[in-house]
């Protein structure tokens, strides 16, 4: 959501909370219950709207804010749209848990590993690079123009590139114009503070 958010360019304020574990009694857990009853983050903050999921905030920005079309316009692109940002959010299990996301790192020892040692972590890369692939022109998005299906796989991007994962050389040139977006500089560059 905060990709999308900073690449659409709508206002909000970001509430910052230093993570130290997600044990129960942890000042983590202690703050962010504070702000949502799920005790986990992201979380949007309307007004007296909650709104604790990812995609459900997502599907809310682009309710909130229609003039900035963050869903395609078209039918079928925005049903892929909603598709594949669904699949992310809730599939790739072997990715999400054996290659985390780190952008300083360079783990491409790690990736080899597991590329040659995992088949799980094999077929979701092929999946990946079969949806990045997929899309309508090699010159752009995902779904067209940047849209929360981007903002989705915008931390999977930096999975691929610390863990150094085999990709197709149309899923590369996503990768770089995902690299490339403002919104995507900003936010390694507030990580790496």
């Amino acid at each position: 959501p905060w990709i999308l958010l900073k690449q659409a360019d709508i206002p909000f304020q970001e509430h910052w909370i230093r993570f130290d574990s997600f044990e129960p009694d942890s000042q983590f857990k202690t703050e962010i219950l504070k702000l949502n009853p799920t005790g986990k983050v992201p979380a949007l903050i309307d007004a007296d709207i909650i709104v604790w999921d990812s995609l459900a905030i997502a599907e809310y920005i682009a309710e909130q804010h229609p003039e900035k079309a963050l869903l395609p316009q078209d039918k079928k692109l925005r049903a892929r749209a909603r598709c594949i940002s669904a699949e992310m959010h809730s599939g790739f299990q072997a990715l999400r848990n054996l290659c985390p996301m780190n952008v300083e790192a360079d783990l491409t020892h790690v990736g080899k590993q597991l590329w040659a040692e995992n088949e799980q972590i094999r077929a979701e890369v092929a999946r990946i690079d079969q949806i990045w692939s997929e899309r309508p022109s090699e010159d752009v998005f995902l779904c067209g123009e940047f849209s929360i299906a981007d903002a989705f796989y915008a931390p999977v991007v930096m999975r691929f590139e610390c863990f150094n994962l085999p990709l197709s050389a149309s899923s590369q040139i996503y990768m770089q114009k995902i690299l490339a977006l403002s919104s995507v500089q900003q936010w390694i560059q507030e990580a790496k503070q």
